[in-house]
């Protein structure tokens, strides 16, 4: 079973101001929360939920994902949107959470930070932060 597709990070932003009931997964770790940054959801009366798919810092694979998203207890029709560094493990996270029995899963193409540019920094061409939605950096 796959996940629903992929989404650019506009359609999300849409897609989060218009249905309450989208919800915003950021799959990122704990360090990249705190020194990269995370999408700032104030201005919609949301929060995105930070569960971490791989554990810092050997980055295995985090065992019990699925479960702490259900412990949200998040509707199954509720639309997900996944959200890594540049959409790889987001991906992966859609297509277990659409496994785990969620219907409307989403990968959220370029992620936060996007691909290198020509210089090797992200943040610049694409993602989040590069289309100048909201984000905020402790």
């Amino acid at each position: 079973m796959s996940y629903c597709g992929d989404v650019t990070v506009g359609e999300v932003w849409e897609a989060l101001t218009r249905d309450d009931k989208a919800v915003l997964v950021d799959v990122r770790t704990q360090p990249e929360w705190a020194f990269v940054g995370i999408c700032d959801l104030s201005g919609l009366d949301k929060m995105p939920l930070l569960v971490s798919w791989q554990e810092y810092p050997h980055m295995a694979p985090n065992p019990a994902f699925a479960d702490m998203i259900m412990a949200e207890n998040i509707p199954l029709d509720s639309p997900l949107y996944f959200l890594c560094r540049s959409g790889v493990r987001s991906r992966a996270a859609a297509q277990a959470m659409t496994r785990a029995g969620y219907e409307k899963c989403f990968n959220i193409l370029g992620g936060f930070e996007g691909d290198r540019d020509g210089a090797g920094h992200r943040g610049q061409q694409d993602g989040w932060k590069a289309a100048g939605l909201p984000w905020t950096q402790n």
